[in-house]
């Protein structure tokens, strides 16, 4: 009898605080369908921590952070990050607080192989990712794991790392140990996130490790044997794996909206020519018939070349086997999305970029409008109709394909009544539903990110997270912020209420009571 009541108690207390204090009228509210899912997503460098434990070898931002530690803006780095080695259940915890029933996040590369190639699997790494892959699937949550997301181990990247050719085949041994090691129960794989980030600050502007500045040759090598390396990674899993372990594997390609700031053909061109070189330069070998660049990027890069006094251009096109073997390399298109921006071409724009490099082969500007919405950190300009807008895009440019929205949030500075990062999510889930009625193929949304993580050059001094991280606390505590709740109410019922307004204090304390009352449950029915 005691048991009976006192899990009668327990539910009570766990019952979050908006359904306590607030039940939700939905008329007039649009819902997301059945078969959309929501998530949150992270990444290893970022949040895991423990960067020199359990046989982990060195990433190549375990070395930047350690030869030039002022380079990161506020000097931290990860090496503790949110210790999610050590702290995982904490993290399916607040999984299950948000109710969401995918977690995006990936494995490192050197914590797998240390040394970079498959000669060594480091065991326990595998049992690491193991723990977390049978955690999340015992609390119905499933993994969608990227395999690559920028911690490429050192000693592969001073054999030179994104751009040598043979980087293909060591990513396809790599991806090929973690298809062995995880896959009967993964069944979403994420081969590479974010080429043109990746390849832009670490190949071009040199912000990112490794911190190669070559704008106008190594940027677009970086992408090449990107493209490439997913092919192989893809290729791998379709004839080896896919028949005994049935999963799905795809790459997420980041994307700016870009619009034309006029009606003239010149800034229309432009705005075309933008989605090209930063979104058609990864999707268009991919996703299209043709396995290769998009043409219009091809002649300019060419064009441009030649009057730079080269004999070829700086942009190496695939050859026809490449380009066969590339197509129709990704089963989902995953999509990273912050910001919009609008683009104009004049003759203002001469001059103006490094020679050579992508913006000066491109010739256009950009600006934003002045009534969006900016991020501290400046570069992420909230417009939600710029998400619709890009999916009707990717629908209408490449055969309407299944999109996940892998990543999608809003930078701020320290700050747990973050009504402008809850303000950010509901625009753009809007936007998304609106793409949903224009027919666009999109089935599942995922939060950047779950929690405050060390955000590359930036370090901590702008934070994406839904759960704000107690760096000073050895237990990194967990809270959740404004737009944790905001985000909890919107899995919950499947709309978008602009007029729900949580109480940060009680409803975050409620969420906190219900995680420690569960474990407690559970404790005294064993004693039982």
């Amino acid at each position: 009898m005691f048991y009976k009541l006192f899990i009668f108690v327990v539910c009570i207390f766990t019952t979050s605080g908006s359904s306590l204090q607030y039940e939700k009228q939905t008329k007039n509210l649009r819902t997301f369908p059945s078969d959309f899912f929501f998530g949150t997503a992270t990444s290893a460098y970022q949040i895991e921590g423990a960067w020199n434990e359990g046989g982990k070898g060195w990433s190549m931002w375990d070395h930047l952070v350690r030869t030039d530690p002022n380079h990161i803006r506020d000097g931290t780095n990860g090496d503790i990050a949110a210790n999610s080695y050590h702290f995982y259940k904490k993290d399916i915890e607040i999984l299950k607080q948000l109710g969401v029933s995918v977690y995006r996040f990936s494995i490192s590369w050197p914590r797998i192989l240390p040394y970079g190639r498959p000669d060594y699997v480091n065991p326990e790494g595998v049992a690491y990712y193991n723990n977390v892959i049978n955690e999340l699937l015992a609390n119905d949550i499933t993994p969608f794991v990227t395999i690559y997301h920028w911690d490429l181990p050192q000693n592969l990247n001073e054999q030179g790392g994104w751009l040598t050719p043979e980087i293909a085949d060591w990513f396809g041994d790599y991806s090929r140990v973690l298809f062995e090691n995880f896959g009967d129960r993964v069944k979403h794989w994420i081969t590479i996130n974010e080429p043109y980030i990746h390849c832009s600050f670490g190949y071009a502007s040199g912000s990112h490790a490794p911190r190669i500045r070559s704008p106008g040759v190594g940027f677009y090598e970086c992408g090449r044997n990107i493209i490439l390396a997913n092919a192989k990674a893809w290729h791998i899993y379709d004839k080896e794996f896919r028949a005994t372990q049935g999963g799905v594997i795809g790459i997420t390609l980041d994307s700016t909206m870009a619009m034309p700031g006029s009606n003239s053909p010149d800034d229309v061109q432009g705005a075309a020519d933008y989605m090209s070189f930063y979104l058609g330069q990864y999707a268009d070998p991919i996703f299209s018939a043709t396995g290769n660049y998009p043409q219009r990027m091809i002649d300019l890069v060419a064009e441009a070349s030649r009057q730079q006094g080269l004999n070829e251009s700086r942009l190496k096109p695939f050859t026809q086997e490449e380009a066969n073997n590339n197509i129709g390399t990704s089963d989902f298109f995953g999509l990273n999305h912050y910001s919009s921006t609008y683009v104009y071409r004049n003759s203002s724009v001469t001059g103006m970029y490094e020679v050579p490099s992508l913006n000066d082969d491109l010739q256009v500007g950009t600006f934003p409008d002045p009534n969006w919405y900016k991020n501290p950190a400046g570069w992420i300009f909230r417009y939600g109709q710029g998400i619709r807008k890009l999916l009707v895009y990717i629908k209408d440019t490449y055969n309407n394909p299944t999109v996940y929205i892998t990543e999608n949030g809003f930078g701020t500075a320290s700050e747990r009544n973050d009504t402008d990062r809850a303000d950010y999510y509901r625009e753009y889930l809007n936007g998304v539903l609106d793409a949903i009625d224009d027919g666009v193929n999109v089935k599942g949304y995922c939060a950047w990110s779950l929690v405050d993580n060390f955000e590359w050059a930036f370090g901590y001094s702008v934070r994406f997270g839904l759960y704000e991280i107690d760096q000073n606390d050895p237990e990194k505590t967990r809270t959740p912020k404004y737009s944790a709740l905001v985000y909890k109410e919107i899995v919950r019922t499947r709309t978008v209420d602009p007029s729900y307004n949580p109480d940060l204090v009680t409803d975050a304390s409620i969420d906190i009571k219900s995680s420690f009352l569960f474990v407690l449950a559970v404790a005294v029915l064993n004693i039982i």
